[in-house]
């Protein structure tokens, strides 16, 4: 079995290495990826525009990777003709944040990370007043102070 729990989405070629990985199991062997699949929705394209239009684009640009997964139609074309069984699905998971800025807490680990590192601490702390603004817009609090995330997966499950 070889299983990847949000590894794929931060590395580019996908249709050379899960053909691969798939094509080097045994009859009977399992290849189960989740990849985090947001890229689309404001938590990530906030940072992506800010990134690509504040005073730090020039360094920050080459980390913007607005669709590091392909369509699950490629996913399918890929993995199909080595695969006896394929499922392929997204799921939205909705978590319920709290704190003060959530959105922003949760992103600082994973997507916001590389662009926080790129950035020296003044420019941090004006790149996150920024970005918060943005998120705080598209996820406002709810009335018990917590605030929904929307939060999409892609599932790829198949069997040599």
């Amino acid at each position: 079995i070889f299983f990847s729990n949000a590894v794929f989405h931060w590395l580019d070629h996908h249709d050379e290495i899960l053909p691969r990985l798939l094509g080097s199991l045994a009859d009977g062997g399992v290849l189960a990826v989740q990849m985090a699949a947001n890229h689309a929705a404001p938590s990530h394209t906030a940072i992506f525009d800010l990134a690509e239009s504040g005073p730090w684009a020039r360094q920050l640009e080459p980390l913007v990777r607005r669709r590091p997964l392909a369509e699950p139609e490629a996913y399918y074309d890929m993995l199909a003709a080595a695969a006896n069984t394929l499922e392929i699905w997204t799921t939205e998971y909705l978590y319920l944040l709290e704190g003060e800025n959530p959105i922003v807490e949760w992103v600082k680990g994973s997507v916001l990370k590389p662009f926080l590192d790129a950035l020296n601490s003044d420019q941090q702390i004006a790149f996150l007043e920024q970005y918060d603004n943005a998120v705080r817009a598209a996820y406002p609090q709810q009335s018990d102070g917590r605030t929904l995330f929307p939060f999409r997966r892609f599932f790829v499950l198949c069997v040599r």
